[in-house]
């Protein structure tokens, strides 16, 4: 984020508890095990777009299927991935200990175990002072032996958890609640949710099982909170759409955001820097509230684009659904003087190629307060694939009522697969406000009035040339909304989450809040 971050105006309801949300990636690699580019530049790369990270190496897999021939090829380069960790981790802490700054940019220290019977999990660790790699078959082994060499200053989540069991899905058996608060429900993987999302799991290692899934696990009686991460494997935490996370914390260090995890007062997005809060009574998100309290629910939520709907779903139902275009709440009135988001989405081109844009987007009009870059990076997963780690060339800066970029932009691989990349804006303007556009020399013009109607895109040159577009700005109401909402009071045993979907496709839930 460049200039002004979420200001106490658009998040009353946070702000009343002492809280704001802070955005990062602690599950997601990069050449340190099994995966591509340089942790130096991994970090480079999560300190542009995030608040806070853990750069994940890969250790081991206990039941690993060492004798299966039709496996070998995966088993090798896992080896090896496990064996250059053992390496290299004692030497990476002072890497992880420059490029931590208290405040502004927070790493925690971690690394990934995989399993078959179990799941795989992310082990985090609180302070970044050189920490054990820690080998155990099963969570609760896991637990004692963190628990006796770093007291409190670790814990570990499942991710990709909607595999089916055996298939390196969750084990609710074998899940361990001190151990882990909070477990990943969206990645590149997919999203596991529930057994029906917009993101389904496409990876080689199979679809989904709905007994795999958030909401099955809560349903048994697990309580945790929601992370997104990347599982990034090209050394780009934070690439966009593939998942982050936000943590309700008072400040942006180890101590308040590890307060915040523990406690589950986190989310799940999978791109846009979106903030989704809310509390029954003087409970946040991720609490636990005595039976038969209030029977009213605050939400406040700030998106980053056009919002499609707010949901509460309440053990495994959807109880309530918020359209904001059809019962409009801004947070903020819209006046003369409007606040609004401006997107500049670059990409296209023919498949397989590339661009180097070299721009500016300058508002005459009004302010820019604050900018939030959505860059994606290679989508390589296996070392099969190939080496993901290409040059990186993106600058972006903001002076004054003008933001300067140059960034790289592949030709999208299919129709239904983006790989633009995009910058977003939070503005304010005045109706005569105006757009000005240089992309490699050429000059676009877009008034205010013509984005509030509708999208604007044009090409660099002729047909599958690479081209931009800008979003349409959405109006107060289309992106903010704060207001009540009428529930039964919770009994013993249930639990509640709301979830906000917006028209760009991005997502974000909130963690539930649970009943004694």
């Amino acid at each position: 984020m460049i200039g002004e971050r979420l200001p106490e105006r658009l998040s009353p309801l946070a702000t009343r508890f002492g809280l704001r949300p802070w955005y990062g990636d602690i599950h997601n690699h990069c050449g340190i095990s099994y995966g591509h580019g340089s942790l130096e530049e991994a970090l480079r790369r999560a300190r542009r777009q995030l608040d806070f990270v853990s750069v994940t190496g890969h250790a081991y897999w206990p039941d690993m299927p060492v004798d299966d021939p039709r496996v070998a090829h995966i088993v090798d380069f896992h080896v090896k991935g496990f064996a250059r960790l053992q390496t290299l981790w004692a030497g990476h802490f002072d890497q992880l200990a420059a490029a931590d700054e208290p405040g502004v940019f927070t790493v925690f220290p971690g690394y990934e175990i995989h399993s078959f019977a179990h799941g795989d999990y992310t082990i985090v660790y609180r302070d970044i002072a050189g920490q054990p790699l820690i080998e155990a078959e099963t969570p609760a082994e896991l637990h004692a032996k963190l628990r006796a060499e770093v007291g409190d200053g670790a814990f570990a989540f499942p991710h990709h958890i909607g595999y089916r069991l055996g298939a390196r899905g969750v084990n609710w058996d074998t899940v361990v609640p001190d151990l882990s608060p909070v477990m990943e429900i969206v990645s590149m993987h997919g999203c596991s949710e529930t057994s029906m999302m917009d993101r389904p799991f496409l990876h080689s290692m199979g679809p989904s099982d709905g007994f795999s899934t958030a909401r099955h696990g809560l349903s048994l009686g697990h309580r945790f909170g929601f992370l997104g991460n990347t599982d990034h494997h090209s050394g780009y935490p934070g690439s966009y759409g593939h998942g982050r996370s936000a943590v309700y914390a008072a400040q942006n260090s180890h101590e308040s955001l590890w307060d915040g995890i523990h406690r589950r007062r986190t989310n799940a997005l999978t791109g846009d820097c979106s903030h989704l809060f809310f509390a029954i009574g003087d409970t946040v998100q991720g609490g636990q509230i005595a039976a038969g309290g209030p029977a009213e629910l605050e939400l406040e939520a700030v998106g980053g684009s056009f919002i499609d709907s707010i949901d509460i779903v309440r053990n495994g139902d959807l109880v309530s659904r918020i359209t904001p275009e059809l019962s409009p709440s801004p947070i903020e009135a819209e006046g003369d003087d409007m606040e609004t988001l401006l997107v500049l989405e670059l990409g296209w081109g023919a498949r397989g190629s590339f661009h180097d844009w070299t721009g500016t987007l300058e508002l005459s009009g009004g302010e820019i307060l604050s900018v939030e870059p959505r860059l994606r990076g290679s989508e390589v997963v296996s070392p099969l694939e190939g080496d993901g780690d290409e040059e990186d060339r993106t600058r972006i800066g903001l002076e004054g009522n003008q933001i300067a970029f140059s960034l790289r932009s592949m030709g999208n691989p299919n129709n239904f697969t983006s790989a633009t990349q995009a910058i977003a804006a939070r503005i304010r303007i005045r109706p005569e406000a105006e757009v000005r556009l240089t992309l490699d020399g050429q000059v676009f013009e877009a008034s205010a009035e013509r984005l509030l109607q509708g999208a604007l895109s044009g090409n660099l040159g002729p047909i599958d040339s690479p081209a931009f577009r800008l979003h349409p700005l959405p109006r107060p109401h289309q992106w903010q909304w704060r207001g009540t909402v009428g529930i039964e009071p919770l009994r013993r045993g249930e639990w509640i989450y709301a979830r906000m979907r917006q028209a760009n496709g991005q997502w974000n839930w909130a963690s539930p809040i649970f009943c004694e």
